[in-house]
């Protein structure tokens, strides 16, 4: 069956609703704050707001079950929610995690206790979630995690490192990978904790950075003592666990809507420059303009296959790389002929995308990461002896 590349009438007047909603909600400096990142503090102490207003008029969880505070609408009805959120700058910050991916995976995989203390939260937009998956030797490579839950009557104690941990200087619990089986256990011997941040021992330190201020951390873990209710699934489930999640990130962040509006811009300034009718421009030009629509295109058929109920397959991991290339595109052509307008104070909005691209490489497991996977589970490729 193909892919209709229309959209209904329904899901036109569902996206005209949303950018109604922004028009109303979003205020003349929201330039300003969204500039600062998703995990300032600007634009957190926004989201408490913000996303309570999303989840009252129906417009945050949409697509979750009824029973835990959603209205069981389709997924397209998510993306579409999701196109619009970050072509205006993302002003559901770090809560776009638990819409996406953190409240889906405690819905299926979490205990009864799980979902009660942590779901509702989420649905009313009054949780800030992060997630503690890279070390200092294990970034991409989440089978080389150190971290270590070491099993003691009803608790675990745990010890370890996590860096460039987006947003965990203003969460509430970490999405925790640790090691409870041996070093040789690799993929077998991780399992997963919901640790709240102000549990005794979890020390947090800002990393400065190009990319926002406050997105990313590190966080120790010194004998940071947790209840065995706090595992999420057993041990040595993890892996299914957190390939479902990760699907579920890879294509939950459109960032190629974003890239085609900035992209739009950049057009229209160098119009106003009268410098667009140069052909090696307009070529420039339109090669990013197609990054940016074979992203939407490859984005949408792992949509689709969600919606048709199937699970998402190696095809995120086209479409994520897809979506990376975007990014780059559309700031490599302003870089390129826009130079003076990356200082921050003619277009901050261009300096903005400039920076998310260079996480939107790193973010979800590494872009050169993507094409290892892509060579290996897509187009079935033999791996090289080194």
């Amino acid at each position: 069956m193909g892919l209709d590349f229309d959209w209904t009438d329904e899901e036109r007047a569902y996206r005209a609703r949303i950018r109604d909603f922004l028009r109303r909600e979003l205020p003349p400096e929201w330039g300003d704050i969204a500039r600062h990142g998703p995990g300032s503090k600007e634009q957190t102490d926004f989201s408490r707001t913000f996303c309570p207003k999303l989840a009252e008029a129906g417009l945050l969880v949409p697509h979750w079950p009824a029973e835990w505070g959603g209205a069981d609408r389709p997924t397209w009805e998510h993306f579409i929610l999701g196109e619009e959120m970050w072509a205006s700058g993302e002003p559901r910050g770090a809560q776009y995690m638990n819409v996406n991916w953190i409240g889906p995976t405690l819905m299926r995989y979490g205990s009864d206790e799980q979902k009660q203390r942590y779901i509702p939260p989420m649905a009313k937009g009054q949780a800030i979630w992060c997630q503690g998956f890279s070390e200092p030797n294990a970034g991409s490579d989440l089978a080389a995690l150190r971290t270590r839950a070491v099993r003691d009557g009803d608790d675990y104690v745990i010890n370890g490192t996590k860096i460039w941990t987006s947003y965990a200087g203003l969460a509430e619990t970490c999405f925790l990978l640790a090691r409870t089986g041996g070093a040789d256990t690799g993929k077998a011997g991780i399992a997963i904790f919901l640790v709240p941040m102000d549990t005794p021992g979890v020390e947090v330190r800002a990393i400065p950075s190009l990319i926002g201020h406050g997105d990313i951390h590190e966080c120790f873990f010194t004998d940071v003592r947790v209840p065995a209710s706090s595992r999420l699934g057993a041990e040595g489930e993890a892996w299914s666990i957190i390939r479902y999640s990760l699907a579920n990130e890879r294509v939950g962040i459109p960032r190629y809507e974003l890239s085609a509006r900035v992209l739009e811009e950049m057009v229209e300034d160098l119009k106003q420059q009268g410098r667009f009718d140069d052909p090696a421009i307009q070529i420039r030009a339109g090669e990013a303009a197609a990054a940016c629509e074979a992203a939407r295109l490859l984005t949408y058929r792992v949509v689709d296959q969600k919606a048709r109920g199937g699970a998402p397959g190696p095809e995120a991991n086209v479409a994520r790389f897809a979506v990376v290339t975007a990014d780059n595109s559309v700031t490599d052509f302003g870089l390129d002929f826009l130079p003076d307008f990356f200082s921050g104070l003619n277009r901050p909005g261009y300096l903005a995308h400039h920076e998310r691209a260079i996480v939107a490489g790193i973010a979800a497991g590494a872009a050169e990461i993507q094409l290892n996977l892509i060579a290996h589970r897509f187009l079935d490729l033999p791996k090289v002896a080194s």
